[in-house]
């Protein structure tokens, strides 16, 4: 069972589609998880199989979208900002602790590449949650950044961003630049993987989502790091999975997190790329090891 409904996040709606097993009985609270999707996604891009599988297991599941996108308020559309969405994040879990058909002391959070940051952020410095699973998560994006672009291709990137600021300030114009492209046109995402796949998907947002950004957002992303302090993850257990051809989230970079982590934790390789874990094999390797964790430390909590 599912209801397309909202949560307020700073003052502006943020759209929710709230799953609820099909045999919960009157009173009963059910251990639950949140989702939300990547930088620029929307929560119908692929989602969706994700949150039904959870919420066939017994899960309560609400999967959203952060301000600024797909069917949530805010303007300007695109606006992608790390500490505004771990904030949507928190209002999410606040709103789902509050529904009748969930026990508040059973949270999981489940991310995917920026969003799979953002989890590990929320499972280092928020209590409530009690199970995180990411899904070739952004770790280091600084590092990042500069393994998937030339020396000389961000520096032209650094010079358009500080344009983009001195505009922002002088006439609070938004300018935008493209998530995805085809192969040889500028975008943010520059992999042919990133553009097949949301060329595959987005005829599920039924039109809500766009292929745009803020160069705001890009200044932000370039820098973002969401645990520099891995040990503070602990005792939240911690399941990362990684795709040994991931060129947007280098899964050397998640196999140090682990490496840093403290127990419980778990590392899954995938033999595909950024976006494999969304069909396929690839999909039930993903789906069934995120199930697996969330069952053995909520469903036991």
């Amino acid at each position: 069972m599912q209801r397309r409904t909202s949560f307020e996040s700073k003052g502006l709606k943020c759209s929710v589609t709230f799953y609820t097993p099909d045999k919960v009985v009157s009173g009963d609270r059910c251990p639950a998880i949140v989702m939300a999707h990547g930088i620029g996604l929307i929560k119908e891009m692929g989602l969706p199989q994700f949150a039904e599988l959870f919420v066939q297991a017994g899960f309560v599941v609400s999967l959203f979208d952060y301000r600024y996108l797909g069917g949530s308020e805010g303007e300007p559309r695109g606006q992608i900002i790390p500490a505004e969405q771990h904030e949507d994040f928190r209002n999410a879990i606040t709103w789902t602790q509050l529904q009748s058909e969930v026990d508040p002391e059973r949270i999981g959070v489940w991310g995917f590449s920026y969003s799979g940051g953002h989890v590990l952020h929320l499972a280092a410095f928020d209590p409530r949650v009690k199970a995180v699973v990411a899904q070739m998560p952004t770790v280091n994006a600084f590092l990042n950044s500069r393994r998937l672009t030339s020396p000389l291709e961000l520096d032209e990137l650094t010079k358009l961003l500080s344009q983009d600021r001195i505009k922002r300030y002088q006439t609070s114009e938004v300018n935008y630049f493209p998530l995805v492209a085809p192969p040889g046109q500028p975008c943010f995402l520059a992999t042919p993987d990133a553009f097949n796949w949301v060329e595959s998907t987005k005829s599920a947002s039924e039109g809500t989502w766009e292929n745009r950004l803020t160069f705001e957002s890009i200044e932000h992303c370039l820098y973002y790091e969401p645990v520099p302090h891995i040990e503070a993850i602990f005792p939240t257990p911690l399941c990362l999975i990684v795709g040994e051809k991931d060129f947007l989230a280098s899964p050397d970079l998640t196999a140090a997190v682990h490496a840093r982590a403290m127990e419980p934790k778990s590392l899954t390789i995938l033999k595909g790329g950024h976006f494999d874990g969304f069909q396929g094999e690839g999909f039930e390797i993903a789906s069934t090891t995120a199930l697996r964790w969330f069952e053995k430390y909520l469903k036991q909590a």
